[in-house]
């Protein structure tokens, strides 16, 4: 498996690659630790080491005393073009890349893919029952909300509804009961 890796770690290359260079030009890395151990080794590079480098060149063109003190906005904006297009170009290589390996693992280990494929419906599927589980709750807190507000609508309701002599039978209701006659 390491094998089928190839350009993707240290110490392995992949064919067709390209040795990206930083602001300093081909062979120069520009950045700070050139020169330094452990640091890129033109010619060594990997996909992901060619990445890194271009991002850092993205930054590096960004923040560069050139283009700070430059004058020419036309020239900053083409290296500033420049490094982001190279950085894209890496990062589409670094997505073929692993397209590449995707494909080889469904046609050398297919059921991998499958079991892959199942593990990820599950996982969607749990993520739609806590969300269907989550509207049941809302939907529970306003019905009792709308049964709440419908009780309270619903007593004074209770009473007889209110006729064109309810005024009159309410305020005789507040006097006190007449005296009867004799007969």
């Amino acid at each position: 498996m390491a094998s089928s890796m190839g350009g993707m770690f240290p110490g392995q290359q992949a064919p067709g690659q390209i040795p990206v260079g930083g602001p300093g030009g081909p062979g120069q890395s520009g950045f700070p630790g050139a020169g330094v151990p452990g640091a890129r080794v033109p010619g060594n590079n990997t996909l992901v080491d060619e990445l890194e480098a271009s991002f850092e060149a993205c930054f590096a063109s960004l923040v560069s005393q050139d283009y700070v003190n430059g004058t020419d906005q036309e020239e900053i904006r083409t290296g500033v073009d420049q490094c982001i297009q190279k950085f894209l170009d890496v990062a589409r290589q670094t997505e073929c890349f692993f397209l590449q390996k995707r494909l080889q693992l469904s046609v050398q280990k297919p059921e991998q893919v499958v079991k892959e494929d199942v593990s990820e419906l599950r996982n969607e599927l749990q993520r739609k029952e806590m969300l269907v589980q989550k509207h049941l709750a809302k939907l529970h807190h306003w019905q009792q909300v709308l049964e709440d507000v419908s009780g309270l609508q619903r007593k004074p309701t209770d009473l007889p509804p209110p006729g064109p002599l309810a005024f009159l039978e309410q305020a005789s209701a507040s006097l006190p009961p007449a005296p009867l006659k004799p007969n």
